[in-house]
């Protein structure tokens, strides 16, 4: 998971004795050091928290469906158009 990049910047954390036992212990059970078996946990869990944010894949049928669906024009909605003109608690007393 990480790349091949010059590793130039370092990362320091504390923690618990308990906590650097059982990454000491989940590294040495996959064969990595603690450092290696910290940053790919790390960097798997950031893909994940930014999978959605910036990324998507489609195949080329649902890629042609999503462009059709953006240049469409807007539809009409009736049930939203209502809730919109409803008042709401936060519009100004008349």
């Amino acid at each position: 998971m990480p790349s091949a990049q010059a590793r130039t910047t370092k990362l320091d954390l504390r923690l618990s004795i308990d906590a650097k036992a059982r990454l000491s212990a989940a590294a040495e059970a996959k064969h990595q050091s603690v450092s290696q078996f910290v940053l790919e946990s790390a960097l798997g869990r950031a893909d994940e928290a930014l999978a959605g944010r910036h990324r998507f894949s489609l195949d080329g049928e649902r890629w042609a469906a999503f462009m059709a669906a953006l240049d469409a024009p807007p539809r009409n909605l009736p049930r939203l158009e209502r809730l919109f003109r409803e008042r709401t608690p936060f519009d100004a007393a008349e």
